[in-house]
């Protein structure tokens, strides 16, 4: 399953649809201007809300939250101890963690879980300008989950980028 992010309208505050590989739109990244903090939602093509992502507030780190349902489902934040800058986990309300990996402000990344390969976000299979593309490779990952990795970890890495 393939999807396709129009890169340049990524903002705080800005709206932009995700489509599939025939063009479809399938979620709307709904980016909630004048808040205290970083928020967006993340919705169907009907407007409802499937995951909800916002900053932690007060944290030594800076750390999304992605939320479903108003319960968390997980913690994003770059990896303390790690050689690469561009190297972040998210940590599962279950437990489990996830590994993101790769060179970020790119858009040249992977999400694994334990070793094996969950989605590439990637730029080098598109055409068009502005655009990458996020791969869903196992039948059973949850997109709008890995979508919301994505888009926080883009955030994050930007931000970061911007404190440099």
């Amino acid at each position: 399953m393939r999807f396709l992010v129009r890169d340049r309208l990524l903002g705080f505050g800005d709206d932009y649809w995700i489509e599939d590989q025939h063009g479809n739109k399938v979620f709307l990244v709904d980016g909630k201007a004048m808040r205290l903090r970083d928020t967006f939602e993340l919705k169907d093509t009907r407007g409802r809300v499937l995951i909800d992502i916002h900053q932690k507030m007060f944290a030594l780190r800076d750390t999304m939250i992605i939320e479903r349902d108003g319960d968390t489902l997980a913690t994003i934040k770059r990896k303390r101890l790690s050689l690469l800058r561009n190297h972040y986990r998210v940590s599962l309300v279950d437990g489990t963690e996830l590994d993101v990996s790769g060179k970020i402000l790119d858009r040249e990344f992977a999400i694994d879980y334990d070793g094996e390969l969950l989605a590439q976000i990637s730029r080098r299979w598109l055409t068009i300008r502005e655009t990458y593309g996020v791969d869903i490779v196992r039948d059973d990952a949850d997109p709008a989950l890995l979508i919301a990795v994505a888009v926080c970890v883009i955030h994050l890495a930007e931000k970061e980028r911007e404190v440099d």
